[in-house]
């Protein structure tokens, strides 16, 4: 793929698991988005069975008979099809709501690799070609990780992203506000540890910055390893220490902390959020990023509404920045 794409993350309807199962709420939701100005779709892997029926390539198949005709009423709402799958592999699929594999954990890759390989074969089909992946757990259940820990993760996302590039799909590291990552340059280590050739980074813009890294910045000193991006905003920072907290998942992340943070992310906009999207754009295009852009809200009280929001700020604020700047480059060619 060449150029930039813009999709939109589903997750923002997908708020609990009966809230987004049916085939007309689908369709609505794509419309939205295509009428917005995306060209895709981006997926979250689930694992609730019936309940998550875009949360697995069976799931998908099982409901709409195919992932050929998936992608066939993807195209009927005018959208081109999938831009990539987000994989937790801390998430079973052998069962329904299934425990899975710690990729700190030797025995785990063949598993992780395996299901990774599903995804990214189903990818294919859907017209993706990224699978963004969760490389570690929470900072408080690791604490910082050691140079032996950072080794076993770098051996196991390797193996992932040989195994899915063969799928001519491209892997994709996910940092998100919780992570063991966070500490102790946990990050720039990895990086550091894998092959760039083989793993990439999915640089969330809200998660950078609520862990208190400067997007902008960070995509300025690793620009070459940024293999998708994710578009969203936030308000509110998270230090290390609220990060440690018991079972951060839940208590910071969905009740919000001992602050009572209502909701931590927004769409992208110049209102007052922690992130200069303006600035991301332009480090976007100086540095000639190629790859799916995706935006996001995912904790959107009104999910139309913000796609439109977000759709109109692409196209009028933030694609004539990176777009303009990919056109200039081709022209002087």
């Amino acid at each position: 793929m060449t150029g930039v794409r813009w999709a939109y993350a589903l997750n923002q309807w997908d708020t609990n698991i009966d809230a987004f199962v049916r085939k007309r709420e689908h369709e609505r939701a794509f419309k939205t988005v295509s009428i917005s100005g995306f060209s895709a779709v981006e997926l979250t892997a689930e694992s609730f069975g019936a309940w998550e029926p875009l949360g697995t390539p069976k799931q998908i198949a099982d409901l709409y008979g195919s992932l050929e005709g998936f992608r066939e009423v993807l195209r009927s709402c005018a959208l081109d099809g999938v831009s990539s799958y987000v994989y937790d592999p801390f998430i079973g699929f052998d069962v329904e709501m299934g425990r899975g594999y710690d990729p700190l954990e030797e025995a785990s890759i063949p598993q992780i690799t395996a299901t990774a390989t599903w995804f990214a074969s189903a990818l294919q089909a859907l017209g993706g070609d990224v699978l963004v992946v969760r490389p570690v757990g929470s900072a408080w259940q690791t604490g910082p990780l050691g140079d032996d820990q950072i080794a076993a993760l770098a051996r196991c996302w390797n193996e992932v992203g040989r195994a899915v590039q063969a799928e001519g799909v491209a892997l994709a590291l996910h940092f998100d506000f919780l992570s063991a990552l966070r500490l102790d340059d946990g990050l720039d280590r990895l990086l550091t540890a894998t092959d760039p050739d083989l793993v990439g980074l999915a640089l969330d813009t809200a998660e950078f910055a609520i862990a208190d890294i400067d997007p902008v910045d960070f995509y300025t000193r690793h620009a070459a390893r940024v293999r998708h991006v994710q578009l969203k905003d936030a308000r509110a920072v998270v230090d290390d220490e609220e990060a440690r907290a018991p079972h951060a998942e839940h208590f910071v992340r969905t009740e919000g902390g001992a602050r009572g943070i209502l909701r931590w992310f927004f769409e992208p906009t110049d209102e007052g959020g922690l992130v200069d999207f303006v600035g991301f754009a332009e480090a976007l295009a100086a540095h000639g990023y190629e790859g799916w852009i995706v935006v996001e809200s995912d904790q959107s009280p009104h999910p139309a509404e913000s796609t439109m929001v977000s759709g109109w700020y692409v196209q009028k604020v933030l694609a004539p920045i990176v777009e303009g700047a990919a056109a200039a480059v081709s022209a002087g060619a």
